[in-house]
């Protein structure tokens, strides 16, 4: 009898798991996930608020360009540091505060149009903000767009880069409303962020930047040179929050080398330093 009954197990056990169930095991819920049986990776997931999203393969990515990884950077923060207050003058910012160790890039002009530079970008995944000037890409806005679709911002960099100090406060005016409407068009957005040609403003600077609906004026602490960068504090370092300019220049203006190898000098000296590169608009 005993016999009888432990055959009866057996078979019914062997019936069970043959049909792909347990006695003892609960089913899974309903929201849970099928177990993933493929070795093909899943896609990235969509960058969000426009953010550039990180390669799928990052360190490939950074080999390709002869560069190590850059660490990743940390959350956006829930607050962003800077805010224009309202009835309060435009914010002239160098520097972020937090103490993160993450500086930013932006570049400047769009004179040189390197469509490598635009490869690069693509897979590297590293933010930046462009601050196009007209007279520079009037003749070529279409190279920024796949930048653009990138999630990198756009900013406003003037109509034809004067030195502000020397004009009318009308004629300032006239030089950020209008790249600010031109930008608008093209882009489908009005920049919130601004740069003043050479870094020179004024209180009238300030006063045409808020009318033109900029949310803040955006200065440097580092400025990328050729194989280095130039800084502007005694202990020549990076700190958390810097804001690094660059400009989109190619080989004329950087004694041969290109804009690709400019941007690969950059991103390592960064790295050196322990930093890496988060996204400006995110803080601002």
């Amino acid at each position: 009898m005993k016999k009888t009954i432990a055959l009866w197990v057996a078979l019914t056990a062997s019936a069970l798991l043959a049909a792909g169930c347990t006695a003892e095991r609960p089913a899974a819920p309903a929201s849970a996930p099928a177990p993933r049986t493929s070795s093909v990776p899943s896609p990235a997931p969509p960058a969000e608020d426009g953010a550039p999203g990180a390669p799928a393969d990052t360190a490939a990515a950074y080999r390709k360009w002869g560069l190590d990884p850059l660490p990743a950077p940390p959350a956006p923060p829930a607050v962003k540091p800077v805010v224009r207050r309202p009835g309060q003058p435009v914010p002239v910012i160098s520097e972020i505060p937090t103490r993160e160790k993450v500086v930013f890039l932006t570049i400047d002009d769009g004179a040189e149009k390197d469509p490598r530079f635009v490869a690069m970008m693509k897979d590297l995944g590293v933010p930046f903000t462009m601050f196009l000037t007209d007279a520079a890409v009037r003749t070529d806005y279409g190279y920024f767009d796949p930048l653009v679709a990138q999630g990198h911002g756009v900013a406003n960099h003037t109509l034809t880069h004067p030195n502000l100090r020397t004009l009318s406060p009308d004629a300032q005016r006239r030089e950020i409303c209008g790249q600010q409407q031109k930008l608008a068009k093209r882009y489908g957005t009005a920049p919130r962020l601004f740069r003043p040609p050479y870094g020179n403003w004024n209180e009238a600077t300030r006063a045409a930047a808020g009318t033109c609906g900029v949310d803040a004026i955006v200065l440097w602490r580092e400025s990328m040179q050729i194989t280095n960068m130039q800084y502007q504090r005694g202990d020549r370092k990076l700190h958390p929050g810097d804001i690094v300019l660059a400009h989109f220049r190619g080989p004329a203006e950087l004694k041969g080398r290109t804009m690709t190898e400019m941007t690969a000098t950059l991103l390592r000296r960064v790295r050196e330093q322990g930093f890496t590169v988060a996204r400006l608009e995110d803080y601002v």
